[in-house]
């Protein structure tokens, strides 16, 4: 696998100085630290409600350990997707962050995953998980970017990316996944995007990229650039409702950032959409 540059545009520069120096994060740690799975993502689903009757530190750890539950089981979207991958399957996860992701993945359906990031702090926090939960012959984190990976054609089985995609050109990303992925190969994500039958660029998103340093795409063009790539889309699934619960629970823990009434306000007006779509490779 030949090297390739890691940092192109200005777009993948503010990416990595958010990332690779987000080092005191006391949500995306303190969630993690609960069982060693570490996670950039959201959730969707319903929350257990009997741990908003609990009070003070009780009720933090409650409120804390079921935001981490409904993260954990977001995964759980993705690898129903693929369960029909061989044991011996290999799945590129783009923008693995610290690994909660992959490390599931493999947990979840035996595959070797091949973890690709710019951040290279996160990349070895992602290794370091890996060997702690006895997976690092399986699960291997790379310092690459995700459009220009640097593996071989027809290298992948599947390739995932679960909220990653708005640091990224989809037109180019897209065409990368497509040349590693074998002839069949899958691709699912999970993302927000803007819901462009209600207009572009809506508030929620402009607060959110702001927050988050990213670019939210609009949900047509996802669609229009898999085309382009000759990634058919199969299934595509509109979480955006079943994403509210999260955002009200995790605006009750005392680990809230702000950011929580711009998602709701979002999902709420339509304006902004929370994605599921796999993709098979034509």
């Amino acid at each position: 696998m030949s090297e390739q540059p890691l940092l192109r545009t200005p777009r993948e520069r503010d990416a990595f100085d958010y990332y690779d120096n987000k080092r005191d994060d006391a949500l995306n740690l303190g969630l993690g630290d609960l069982d060693g799975y570490y996670h950039h993502h959201f959730a969707v689903g319903t929350f257990d409600a009997s741990v908003l009757s609990l009070a003070g530190a009780d009720r933090e750890r409650a409120v804390n350990a079921e935001m981490h539950r409904m993260e954990t089981r977001q995964v759980d979207y993705i690898t129903e997707l693929l369960r029909a991958l061989p044991g011996d399957g290999r799945i590129l996860d783009g923008g693995s962050g610290r690994g909660g992701t992959a490390l599931l993945l493999h947990r979840a359906l035996g595959c070797q995953v091949d973890g690709v990031n710019i951040s290279a702090y996160q990349n070895e926090f992602a290794r370091q998980q890996a060997y702690l939960h006895g997976c690092a012959d399986h699960v291997h984190f790379h310092n690459r970017n995700m459009a220009v990976t640097g593996f071989p054609d027809n290298s992948f089985d599947a390739v995932v990316t679960n909220e990653a995609t708005m640091y990224i050109d989809l037109h180019e990303t897209f065409a990368e996944f497509a040349r590693v992925l074998k002839p069949g190969g899958r691709y699912v994500l999970m993302t927000w995007c803007n819901n462009d039958a209600m207009g572009s660029s809506p508030a929620e998103t402009m607060a959110i990229d702001t927050h988050y340093h990213c670019h939210t795409n609009a949900r047509s063009t996802y669609l229009r650039e898999l085309l382009n790539a000759n990634l058919i889309p199969y299934q595509v699934d509109d979480f955006t409702r079943a994403a509210v619960p999260y955002w009200v629970l995790r605006s009750l823990s005392h680990l809230a950032t702000g950011i929580e009434k711009p998602y709701l306000d979002g999902y709420l007006s339509d304006r902004v959409n929370y994605m599921r779509i796999a993709a098979r490779l034509k």
